[in-house]
């Protein structure tokens, strides 16, 4: 028995490529990978690796959320400018809310590595009492946009620094972070005693 709230998080990697066996999907293990280490909660995991269809990635978001009850849901994949590029689109159209400062800080955290940052179309939104993030496809900008550049002058935040006291604020579990990872903020009075 954890002391930490267990969490469900839905992992949805958008790509034609991988659904449909040519290459293996790296972005639901990279971000498993990732959570597990910044998360000190026990996850429930609910992954799936869709193609890049506008009706079949609304369809998986309502399914996570409203069916399958996530309380966090990742994407990865299909933010760019391509034809084919319809994530962020299938993300607003489930959208109760819209939270355009994650989107800003990836875009931020990424445009320190390379000038084609601006094509990237992530948002995130809020959908009934979860939060729904596009992520970058690439393993190493998945982790990037996350934890941030701690080490850089001055350090860049990630933006998953945001995302506990973001889902505290829309009724969904406690999250816990390992600061070695990823040290989240709460004003002081939404940060619970340690136990």
């Amino acid at each position: 028995m954890s002391d930490f709230d267990r969490v469900k998080i839905g992992l949805l990697s958008v790509s034609d490529r991988a659904s449909a066996g040519v290459y293996e999907d790296k972005g639901i293990p990279a971000l498993k990978d990732w959570l597990a280490r910044a998360l000190k909660n026990p996850i429930d995991w609910d992954t799936r690796v869709i193609p890049d269809e506008q009706d079949g990635i609304t369809h998986a978001l309502v399914e996570l959320v409203d069916v399958k009850q996530c309380d966090l849901v990742l994407t990865t994949g299909g933010t760019g400018p391509a034809a084919r590029d319809v994530t962020p689109e299938a993300t607003l159209a489930v959208a109760d809310k819209v939270m355009p400062g994650f989107g800003e800080q990836m875009r931020q955290i990424s445009l320190r590595f390379v000038p084609t940052a601006i094509l990237s179309r992530q948002v995130a939104v809020i959908r009934k009492t979860t939060l729904i993030i596009n992520l970058p496809g690439q393993p190493k900008s998945i982790a990037e946009t996350l934890e941030g550049l701690p080490s850089a002058t001055p350090p860049v935040p990630g933006i998953f620094a945001a995302v506990p006291y973001c889902v505290d604020l829309i009724g969904g579990p406690y999250l816990e972070t390992d600061e070695a990872v990823c040290k989240a903020f709460r004003p002081k009075s939404a940060v619970r005693p340690t136990r």
